[in-house]
């Protein structure tokens, strides 16, 4: 089988016995094609000197440590599946060292910004409506803009005041939504969305040629309303379930509460969280505590 034939192989493994979703699959396959670029027709032809020259190339155009670790996971990964389909006999990921990657502290936005933007869209607009309570739902519930987009309209329960979205590996989860984003749903699925019942799309969030939101039609509008509540600093939709997750814990949430929300596997991942609550105790004592500083 060629190189290529052996990648399709090991991200059909990846989407059948691991049900990975298509955007990580997606990341896989772009990590692994750089593998078979130029001449490298076959498994044998990749050794660690090849492996090398692509991290080197990576940083000369200034990518960063953190792609090139996550560039060496997925090429780990593959070599483990060749070695248990008995392709190769040698793993050359192994005679790598692993870039050494700072652990980045998520940089939230404070209250008042969250509240200047869920504040932005008209919501007496049809699109305003629907951007608002998307907006107002990603910070209530700590979505990923996948989940997001991918809504059903049966996955939201403003009776009951809970969302049940798909996360990864196929598994649902019940999060929680509070009584403000709860209001601002209703208003869009009464009227807005209510317009859209003879379309066969289930999805809840709808453009208004019926066809689902896009996780890139999402990015620019929430772009958007950062720069008109005049939000200065970067914006994104994983910094809003950044700020939902920091704000909770801050606010004195339970850790594992708050990992079950986010849809953590590993309640490690959730545990970066308590350090930025913890910066944050610690920025304010030292700008307000008189004997913070010599």
């Amino acid at each position: 089988m060629t190189l290529h034939g052996w990648i399709d192989a090991y991200l059909n493994h990846l989407r059948v016995e691991r049900a990975l979703s298509e955007n990580t699959l997606e990341a896989y396959a772009r990590d692994l094609a750089k593998l078979a670029q130029g001449d490298q027709l076959s498994v044998d032809t990749v050794d660690a000197e090849l492996l090398a020259k692509i991290l080197q190339a990576n940083m000369k155009r200034g990518g960063s440590a953190r792609s090139s670790a996550r560039e060496m996971s997925a090429w780990r990964g593959f070599f483990r599946f060749l070695l248990r389909e008995k392709a190769v006999v040698v793993d050359p990921t192994k005679l790598l060292d692993r870039p050494r990657v700072g652990r980045r502290l998520p940089r939230p936005l404070s209250i008042a910004e969250v509240d200047r933007l869920l504040e932005t869209p008209n919501r007496k607009t049809k699109r305003g409506s629907r951007d608002a309570a998307m907006i107002y739902l990603m910070y209530a519930s700590g979505l990923r803009v996948s989940e997001l987009c991918a809504l059903r309209v049966g996955d939201l329960d403003v009776t009951e005041g809970v969302v049940t979205p798909l996360g990864k590996g196929g598994k649902r989860r019940v999060v929680p939504v509070g009584a403000a984003a709860i209001t601002v749903l209703r208003e869009y699925i009464e009227g807005v969305r209510a317009a859209h019942r003879s379309s066969a799309k289930p999805t809840l969030f709808l453009s208004p040629s019926g066809r689902a939101m896009s996780r890139q039609g999402f990015w620019k509008l929430l772009k958007r309303y950062a720069v008109a509540a005049g939000i200065i600093a970067p914006i994104s939709p994983h910094k809003l379930r950044h700020s939902f997750a920091t704000h909770l814990l801050f606010h004195g949430a339970d850790l594992r509460a708050v990992q079950a929300m986010l849809g953590h596997a590993d309640l490690s991942t959730t545990e970066i969280y308590t350090r930025v609550s913890t910066d944050h105790i610690a920025r304010a004592h030292r700008s307000a505590h008189p004997r913070a500083r010599v």
